[in-house]
């Protein structure tokens, strides 16, 4: 995904490279989908590509596609750099599902990244896309290796949900904000990213988006928008017969739907969070509330494996005590 809108995290990061004085941990927090992963991996790039050389002459995190550290971190075999994200089991009736979190083994092979010297210059650089998804062994683990980190390591650790993390973890980090995009930036990065897409379908998507380019790419490749319009007539108009909630929980119930369901899932909260910006009095401290409510549920439901159907039904629920009368 392009890097567009985030100016200020990458100034940041470039001063403290530029000063010599790099943070060994940083904290890349911010909403889903508004660049921290693609900001980490250009972070990366960019640090392992000035210490194994030729040094890069771009602004920024910039670097060329055909730099000789660029080609081996994309293709994954740079001996320096280590990205640490969910995986698919390997064996048993689950195999090729993704698990549920990063579990303690995948944190503790980063110990041989760095219990050795580097290989093709004098960084190492892990990125945790992201920590939210830590399970609590593995969090533990990766706090001990923050705790005493060798010289010339960095790492770059993303968050949706910075407050949830332990506060020992948060505090041997330099934070990192990052703010949802405007629109602008989104229109650019649909542009990049879905050159097929025409001007009038960007411009359904990204009011719906809540500032986040994940999210609306998300709309365009799964067709979202009939689901986002539907969310949408709840939140303003209830629903007190019931047909809308069970209409939606009905088209992301099967199997197949999966994709989709888990997008569902996503944009419900900033749906939510886009009506209490707009409402007033009353009705604007019921969409406060159910936001809150509607981000619980919505970030619980695939850890518990809850029923999809019935999820999508409560949140539709939480939805329609906004547009009640």
């Amino acid at each position: 995904m392009t890097l567009l809108g985030q100016h200020r995290a990458v100034a940041a990061f470039r001063g403290a490279m530029d000063s010599g004085g790099l943070h060994h941990a940083w904290l890349l927090a911010g909403p889903r989908g508004v660049g921290k992963g693609t900001f980490a991996r250009a972070a990366a790039r960019r640090v392992l590509a000035e210490a194994g050389g030729p040094p890069v002459d771009l602004p920024g995190l910039e670097t060329p596609p055909d730099h000789r550290m660029v080609r081996l971190i994309d293709a994954a075999s740079h001996p320096d750099f280590r990205l640490i994200k969910r995986e698919a089991h390997e064996t048993g009736t689950k195999k090729g599902e993704l698990r549920r979190g990063i579990i303690i083994d995948q944190v503790r092979k980063l110990q041989d990244l760095f219990a050795v010297a580097p290989s093709l210059g004098d960084w190492r650089v892990a990125i945790i896309d992201c920590m939210d998804e830590l399970e609590p062994q593995a969090a533990q683990a990766l706090l001990k290796t923050l705790e005493e980190p060798p010289a010339k390591s960095l790492f770059l650790l993303v968050s949706h949900s910075p407050g949830r993390l332990l506060p020992t973890i948060r505090s041997r980090c330099r934070r990192l904000d990052f703010k949802t995009l405007d629109a602008t930036s989104l229109d650019a990065i649909l542009q990049a990213e879905r050159p097929g897409m025409s001007a009038e379908e960007r411009g359904r998507l990204i009011p719906l988006a809540g500032g986040s380019a994940s999210r609306a790419l998300d709309f365009a490749e799964l067709d979202l928008g009939p689901l986002a319009q539907e969310a949408l007539a709840i939140l303003r108009h209830g629903d007190p017969d019931n047909a809308r909630r069970s209409r939606l929980a009905s088209s992301l119930a099967l199997k197949a739907a999966a994709p989709r369901y888990a997008a569902f899932l996503d944009m419900v909260p900033p749906l939510i969070a886009g009506e209490a910006r707009r409402a007033e009095g009353a009705r604007r401290l019921r969409a406060a509330e159910a936001y809150e409510r509607a981000r619980e549920t919505a970030s619980l439901a695939p850890r518990l494996s809850l029923d999809p159907a019935s999820t999508v039904f409560a949140l539709g629920t939480i939805m329609a005590e906004i547009g009640r009368a």
